[in-house]
């Protein structure tokens, strides 16, 4: 148990951080084993409401990789993915649209809500807020980004609501595409001009040797990048989650940092300690 000196020492190192982050727009990317635990989902909710009460206005993008494969499976259809991205045919693109846009994205909302916060869920198809182009043949409704229009999010968070956004998008011609959920929250981040972008995934950050969590880097420069993936220090998964920083970074987002989603309240540990968690790009 914290004694009251201690507490006080908490709330003293946060009063710079919230004064910092203050009616500044703070984008967080929800995924990954956060997101399947129903217990650390629940700390995750009232972390992004405790934020938005202190002034943050925070801007929820997710994903539902896991919900999706379900989903299809459902319908006896087996997931198929090229280079990580899901082969999305006009039947999985409904499933995903479905999931994304209405289960999860609702549940979510939901949540917020029960925690004490006042959210409302989008989708990249309202108000046109994510239009997309497909990035090739082979992966059929898998789409890349081609304007991100931030009014809605905008109009949200000044009447004081939490955005919660799916990653689908749709063309000139209507069709509707899926979205890499981690692409779509970097280029969001950098059209909003957010003060911080957060990406939450299921491993502590970068670490220089993959078998010692203690090898935690904390930040990184963007120039070190193409040196870290020669030695093998970033590859596989987590190569494109450190390109969607280097995007958010060139986009102008001012802090941008990889945080484990299976920390509890690992987002305010970052945003409100000097030590904060997991690895920060510059």
């Amino acid at each position: 148990m914290t004694t009251l000196e201690e507490r006080a020492k908490i709330l003293s190192e946060a009063l710079p951080y919230i004064l910092k982050y203050k009616d500044k727009i703070m984008v967080i990317k929800y995924g990954g084993n956060a997101m399947i635990d129903e217990n650390l989902k629940a700390l995750v909710m009232e972390d992004v409401v405790m934020l938005n009460s202190l002034g943050m206005k925070v801007v929820l993008v997710h994903g539902g990789g896991p919900e999706i494969s379900k989903g299809l499976k459902a319908i006896g259809k087996e997931s198929k993915f090229v280079n990580g991205l899901r082969v999305t045919d006009s039947e999985t693109i409904d499933v995903v649209t479905e999931v994304l846009a209405g289960k999860i994205n609702k549940n979510l909302v939901k949540q917020l809500n029960l925690a004490g916060g006042q959210a409302i869920g989008l989708s990249g198809l309202d108000a046109s807020m994510i239009e997309a182009e497909p990035i090739n043949t082979d992966l059929g409704f898998v789409g890349q980004i081609t304007n991100i229009n931030t009014d809605v999010i905008l109009d949200a968070l000044d009447m004081g609501y939490i955005p919660v956004i799916s990653t689908i998008g749709y063309d000139k011609n209507g069709n509707v595409y899926n979205i890499n959920a981690d692409t779509a929250a970097a280029r969001i981040a950098g059209a909003l001009d957010a003060e911080k972008f957060i990406s939450m995934t299921d491993i502590k950050g970068v670490l220089k040797d993959k078998n010692d969590p203690t090898s935690l880097m904390k930040t990184i420069n963007v120039s070190e990048l193409k040196q870290l993936e020669q030695k093998g220090i970033i590859d596989g998964g987590m190569i494109p989650k450190v390109q969607c920083c280097v995007e958010a970074i060139r986009r102008g987002v001012k802090n941008v940092v990889i945080i484990d989603g299976r920390v509890p309240h690992s987002i305010l540990i970052e945003v409100l300690t000097d030590e904060g968690v997991g690895t920060e790009f510059r």
